[in-house]
């Protein structure tokens, strides 16, 4: 009886012993929100200056925004005068120049970084009706046709070099920039190099004043006045005379040969130049009337501008890292647009002017 007697009071106990636990209070575990990625804020990094190298900048921001999304390159085509201002000023991230800073300028603008994107060509355009192709120009008949001495089509000069082209007796209407432009600079280089009247009475210059002639604004510009000016003659990128259907003429080059402007012929003018380190001046590099007996004489480099010390940390890493992507992939679509893609000896000297970017002293690549 007594053993059956205990077996109940345990039973009882361990009854009101659940009971009790029951009814402490059940700690509830709060509900953790799922991790949400937040998408990288859209950054734009604002360039302008040359209308030169437009057609291929263009290209460059729609290709790198499929693969960086939050990165807008937005390039204003304002000529290489324009470009080189804003960025002096501080008014854009990257300027972009036909023509290297002179050294006036390059010691007005501290720290400032020089980078080959790309060679182009200029071209002797014209607008000759009945006469779509082959034209051949030396050097000594250009300089005098934009000096204003050589006035009509037929003049025995031209003629001599184009025996087999019946010329019109019409007048000459010169068409040239009127803005700064790196394009002016590349053409009134060549012309100083080849003409020393020229280089007395005009010189070279990202503005010049021209003799003679209609000036348009930019590239697109001339070629308009090209388009729409029969008997006109002007200097544009072979870029916007192939995009425009606008002649070209062969130019007579140092060895004597008449050279058409091509990818392989600005190129051949292109080897071989002495390059100066990123941070240094260029105002002393030219590739225009070069030796070699397939060299194209018109050209040059086209130039991206950027600050060493980057102020904004993150946008210098963006700006950094798009033009590594510029002077690398981006040169795959080149050729397309008819410039000239880098040589590997001018991709190696980018890669170390890029590596000078920084942010308060440290490397942003």
């Amino acid at each position: 009886m007594n053993r059956l007697k205990i077996i109940l009071i345990l039973i009882l106990a361990g009854l009101l012993l659940a009971g009790c636990v029951s009814k402490q209070p059940v700690e509830v575990q709060p509900t953790v929100a799922p991790t949400v990625q937040k998408a990288p804020a859209t950054v734009t990094l604002n360039g302008a200056g040359a209308t030169f190298p437009y057609p291929l900048i263009s290209k460059w921001s729609s290709e790198y925004n499929k693969i960086k999304p939050n990165v807008q390159i937005n390039y204003q085509s304002v000529g290489s005068g324009a470009g080189i201002k804003q960025i002096t000023e501080r008014t854009v991230d990257f300027g972009a120049s036909d023509a290297p800073l002179t050294e006036q300028e390059f010691a007005n603008i501290s720290g400032i970084l020089q980078i080959p994107e790309s060679i182009g060509a200029v071209v002797i355009s014209y607008n000759l009706p009945g006469i779509k192709t082959g034209v051949k120009l030396s050097a000594d008949v250009v300089a005098d046709i934009f000096l204003g001495k050589i006035t009509k089509w037929n003049d025995p000069r031209i003629v001599s070099l184009n025996s087999d082209t019946q010329f019109p007796d019409k007048d000459i209407i010169v068409a040239h920039r009127s803005d700064g432009s790196g394009t002016t600079f590349v053409f009134s280089d060549y012309l100083s190099a080849v003409s020393p009247d020229w280089k007395s009475k005009v010189g070279k210059g990202k503005s010049v004043n021209w003799p003679v002639g209609l000036g348009g604004k930019g590239n697109e510009g001339v070629a308009g006045l090209l388009s729409q000016n029969p008997y006109s003659i002007g200097y544009i990128e072979l870029a916007y005379a192939k995009l425009q259907n606008i002649s070209y003429s062969y130019i007579r080059n140092k060895a004597g040969k008449f050279i058409e402007p091509t990818l392989e012929t600005t190129a051949n003018a292109a080897a071989g130049a002495a390059l100066p380190a990123g941070d240094a001046s260029w105002s002393k590099v030219s590739i225009v009337d070069a030796a070699g007996d397939n060299s194209y004489p018109i050209g040059s480099f086209t130039y991206l501008l950027v600050y060493k010390d980057q102020t904004d940390q993150t946008k210098g890493k963006l700006l950094a890292e798009f033009l590594w992507w510029a002077v690398h992939d981006g040169q795959k679509y080149s050729s397309d647009l008819l410039y000239v893609p880098l040589p590997e000896d001018i991709i190696s000297l980018n890669e170390k002017t890029i590596r000078l970017m920084n942010n308060n002293g440290q490397p942003l690549i």
